[in-house]
């Protein structure tokens, strides 16, 4: 029987392919020579596939910056509102640098984002609210704060789902994280270097040396710094519409604060999940699925969503359509 697991973005593309996304997706910023030494190939065979990738399929190497290890807040919105409004909405939303994963959700009658604030104490109501088309066709706004992540970040389904073999992984994943107690201070030339590896995560040092001021040496060992503190990781963007058969869909559970550590446990290991975290609210857990169809998430839920242990209630939306991933720029061909 075909396993329920949606791995969806990697059956388009060939194996060879499927090798190169999963590797980016371990670091994203490996050197040509290096993938090709891991996968077998050469350094040119791997430059003209990404290449091809890059214009066929939208494939972006994204470096993105991990709000926790910068000491901000994340949070999760969700916007209810007429589903006349919400592609105008959704779209204000998805046009602001501080929103990631903004989606339509429950057909178009519901808007998902995650933001952050530097200001804790800031009203996140407020801080979307303002900038929103002013009209009475939102009917509700509803934030949770993001906790504790228990799968996503540096992982993803494409790594833990990939072709690669345990040896070839191992080759290409980098060290975890450091833990430190507080986050690193970041400067002009940071931001700088930030702000460009969010457009392209794998632009060249020098032309990341000519921004921020730095020489190449200074740029590489700034960025090996970021990324043993936990604020900076690499991820992959692909195209709408690439994999249109998945049944992407948000679920929230209402779990016994005794039994949050073993559910998210056990989520982060679900091949379904691709990304769980520990929220505030009474739906103190949220997870992103990645299904095959409507009956593969039945049988999730029902199997081992309804084995986890402590769950008083679960909540599911299906997710109509990505306006925004996991980059805080705006694509408008989204």
């Amino acid at each position: 029987m075909e396993s329920d697991t949606a791995w969806a973005p990697l059956r388009v593309f060939d194996p060879l392919d499927q090798q190169i996304v999963q590797a980016l997706q371990l670091d994203g910023r490996a050197p040509y020579r290096r993938l090709g030494e891991v996968l077998g190939v050469s350094d040119q065979t791997v430059a003209r596939r990404h290449a091809r990738l890059r214009e066929t399929a939208g494939l972006r190497v994204l470096g993105l910056t991990e709000p926790l290890r910068m000491g901000l807040t994340p949070w999760f919105v969700r916007v209810r509102c007429t589903p006349d409004a919400a592609r105008q909405i959704g779209d204000a939303l998805a046009r602001r640098t501080d929103t990631r994963w903004v989606s339509l959700l429950s057909g178009g009658t519901e808007i998902g984002c995650m933001t952050h604030v530097s200001d804790p104490t800031q009203d996140p109501h407020a801080l979307l609210l303002h900038k929103l088309p002013r009209t009475p066709r939102v009917v509700q706004v509803s934030a949770h704060a993001l906790l504790h992540v228990f799968f996503g970040g540096d992982l993803s389904p494409y790594s833990r789902l990939g072709p690669l073999a345990p040896e070839q992984v191992a080759a290409l994943r980098p060290p975890p994280p450091e833990d430190t107690a507080e986050p690193p201070h970041l400067d002009e030339g940071d931001l700088r270097l930030l702000e460009l590896l969010a457009r392209d995560g794998r632009t060249p040092a020098a032309e990341l040396a000519a921004a921020t001021g730095w020489s190449p040496t200074t740029v590489r060992r700034r960025m090996a710094e970021l990324r043993a503190s936990g604020v900076l990781y690499f991820d992959l963007d692909f195209a709408a519409g690439l994999h249109p058969s998945e049944l992407r869909t948000s679920l929230w559970l209402e779990v016994e604060p005794a039994h949050l550590a073993a559910v998210g446990a056990a989520l982060a290991e679900h091949t379904q999940v691709a990304f769980a975290a520990a929220t505030t609210g009474t739906a103190n857990v949220y997870a992103s699925l990645l299904c095959r169809d409507a009956p593969s998430l039945y049988r999730y839920l029902t199997g081992p969503v309804a084995a986890l242990p402590g769950v008083r209630r679960t909540e599911t939306a299906p997710i109509h359509r990505t306006l925004k991933g996991p980059g805080p720029f705006f694509l408008p061909n989204r």
